[in-house]
């Protein structure tokens, strides 16, 4: 009998070690997580130290998988996100489950921690910025690079950047109506001109086209470029103009160039085309690229848009772009809210949109060797957030859809980069 028991006793022992050598690490992406948000930061955490992520795409919510680390379990713990411990059967059940050419899901490997920069200005402005709460909530870490940054070239340090709140056509947001008398925005204006005679311009408007210009080459490069609210149309609008002047007396000392609407190049943008430029130094938009507030305020209880459903396997990237737990994602506003349909470049894709509205709040497309992604609003938490508002608190929304988005796109150049095939 005693070496009956100890035949099973080795058998036990082995059995048990070799399924925690064969253990896994899988993270919910779908209602049953704790903290969505938090989970993108573990997974990042992860691939800071050489652990790589598979991405199950279109499984729970878009989940992630590793293999059993106490270390990783640990994360998982301190930051209040759901996990479970899987045997290696379980898991290669899920991934056959997956690779079924019959369902819309496929595996990507996350194999490298994307150095993320973000465009914001080292002055204090009277607003926050979502992409830094977020990436801050998720304790996903970045560097703040501004105009003398970019100037000095250090963008082919960084493989993702996101645009802050930002008018890259030098007319300060169209905030002079309002705001002209305020101490942050006469501050703000003397920053930016002396920013610019330091750099060789004599207005803002050519430092920020020389800005935009190489941002454009960091993209065309192999860049990946993520950016929100203002940013998208002011960044297209600097770049058709290039040569032009379209900023009034109020922003720039002179008028605008009257043939200024004639002048622009479309063919220099990113995402948009056919767009008319706003002529009214008063008015506070930059372009008609914006839908109408108006619409949006009437019809607040209904401000939804709609995530597009890709071929897991063929369309990997807007299929990244687009996980979630939630399909229809509530609406918010911004100094830019949303695209016109028909501003926009037939070959960029549609990754939301708002059929109620003939409208676009989510687009991605690629320039040069690069990428980008354009997201309408400003808080995904904060339906009208004005200047002077307080900055959300996450921890109030750790399962933000709309914040998932932002995430998606800074975990997306840790994948394996691939093409789209249609």
């Amino acid at each position: 009998m005693d070496k009956v028991l100890k035949i099973c006793l080795l058998f036990l022992f082995c059995s048990v070690f070799a399924s925690l050598r064969a253990a896994y690490i899988f993270i919910p992406m779908d209602k049953e997580q704790t903290n969505h948000l938090k989970a993108y930061g573990v997974t990042y955490w992860a691939l800071t130290k050489d652990v790589d992520v598979s991405w199950l795409l279109n499984y729970r919510g878009g989940s992630f998988l590793c293999e059993y680390y106490e270390a990783v379990e640990n994360e998982c713990l301190a930051r209040d996100v759901s996990y479970e411990v899987m045997a290696d059967a379980k898991v290669s059940g899920i991934l056959a489950e997956i690779m079924r050419s019959d369902v819309n899901m496929s595996e990507v490997k996350l194999t490298k921690a994307p150095k993320i920069a973000v465009y914001s200005p080292k002055n204090k402005l009277p607003w926050d910025d979502a992409v830094t709460l977020v990436l801050t909530y998720a304790e996903i870490p970045y560097d703040v690079v501004y105009d003398d940054e970019i100037m000095a070239d250090v963008l082919p340090a960084y493989d993702w950047l996101h645009l802050h709140h930002e008018d890259f056509t030098g007319q300060y947001g169209k905030f002079w109506a309002n705001y002209r008398h305020a101490d942050w925005y006469v501050a703000d204006v003397r920053k930016n001109e002396e920013t610019a005679r330091r750099h060789g311009f004599a207005k803002v408007s050519q430092l920020k086209l020389a800005v935009a210009k190489k941002i454009r080459d960091f993209v065309m490069g192999g860049g990946y470029m993520f950016a929100m609210c203002s940013a998208p149309d002011s960044y297209d609008v600097a770049l058709a103009a290039e040569g032009v002047d379209i900023c009034e007396t109020p922003f720039d000392g002179d008028p605008m160039d009257p043939a200024a609407q004639q002048k622009l190049d479309y063919s220099k943008c990113f995402a948009f085309t056919n767009f008319k430029i706003s002529r009214n130094p008063s008015e506070y938009e930059i372009s008609d690229i914006d839908i109408d507030p108006s619409v949006h305020m009437a019809n607040r209880n209904s401000d939804f848009f709609t995530l597009f459903e890709f071929s897991a396997k063929w369309d990997v990237v807007p299929t990244i772009l687009c996980q979630n737990h939630e399909q229809v994602i509530r609406g918010f506003m911004g100094q830019t809210t949303a695209f016109r349909r028909d501003k926009v470049k037939p070959e960029i894709i549609i990754l939301g949109e708002t059929k109620a509205f003939n409208e676009v709040r989510y687009i991605h497309g690629e320039y040069g060797k690069g990428m980008f992604t354009f997201l309408g609003g400003h808080d995904p938490e904060d339906y009208q957030h004005f200047v002077g508002d307080n900055p959300t608190d996450l921890n109030l929304h750790p399962n933000s859809s709309g914040y998932r988005l932002i995430l998606n796109n800074v975990l997306f150049v840790a994948a394996k980069r691939e093409k789209r095939k249609t």
